[in-house]
């Protein structure tokens, strides 16, 4: 079947209960999360907000830290950055406004795309697949970020969070996502590296795939319920 052969390679099928149509239907597209899957932005958002909280006086964190502070948004990156004795809405908000202002200059530097993510590009687009992106970093950096890293005409769209759009999990930015894609969410997955992008594929009712080489690790993304976990790139090629 479809399924045993599947999680015998290197795409694995969680063993948990899954909605038939999913289990039936090939994707017919891809929408990516954008910090830790497309791109490797651990060290440049990590330098980021340590410069802010060194200005600001107060303890920096060790890079390895913002794997777990980041994932959604900046200002509640900043809320777990800062001691709890100072996680006040003065000070977050005034936190934050540095390090929107420090990102505005820096946001290109320390970044690199994740090996394999373009030549699974590629050959996607050989394939006629149409990708998008879905990310909770706003949606001004998102654009920034596609337009210098990938090249013109990659993605279909590109959502990032916005007034009208809030952060994943919610479902929202996905949903339109698949509604400018004229396709049924059964027929779009959603790779990402955390828990937070998996409850969206969940909530929009999209395929969710984990994405191993990214900020989270194994248990995270099965326990938010991934439909499948993938080691590299190329993997979620057999989706499709």
């Amino acid at each position: 079947s479809k399924e045993s052969n599947l999680s015998r390679g290197s795409l694995q099928l969680m063993p948990k209960p899954k909605p038939i149509h999913k289990s039936k239907t090939k994707a017919k597209a891809l929408l990516f999360d954008l910090d830790g899957t497309l791109l490797n932005t651990l060290v440049s958002l990590g330098n980021c907000f340590n410069r802010v909280l060194i200005e600001e006086g107060l303890p920096s964190h060790p890079i390895e830290a913002y794997r777990y502070f980041i994932g959604d948004g900046a200002r509640q990156c900043v809320v777990r950055c800062l001691p709890e004795k100072f996680r006040n809405e003065v000070t977050i908000d005034r936190v934050l406004a540095r390090q929107q202002a420090d990102y505005q200059n820096n946001w290109q530097r320390d970044v690199s795309i994740y090996e394999g993510i373009e030549p699974l590009l590629e050959q996607l687009k050989a394939r006629r697949i149409p990708v998008a992106v879905l990310s909770n970093k706003d949606h001004e950096f998102v654009q920034r970020c596609v337009d210098h890293f990938f090249p013109a005409n990659t993605f279909y769209a590109a959502q990032g969070y916005s007034q009208s759009v809030a952060h994943k999990p919610d479902p929202t930015g996905a949903l339109q996502l698949v509604r400018l894609l004229g396709l049924n969410t059964a027929e779009v997955a959603l790779l990402g590296d955390t828990a937070v992008d998996i409850e969206t594929a969940s909530a929009a009712e999209l395929i969710g795939v984990g994405a191993l080489w990214g900020f989270r690790d194994r248990q995270e993304l099965t326990t938010a319920g991934a439909d499948y976990v993938i080691d590299a790139p190329s993997d979620i090629l057999s989706l499709f």
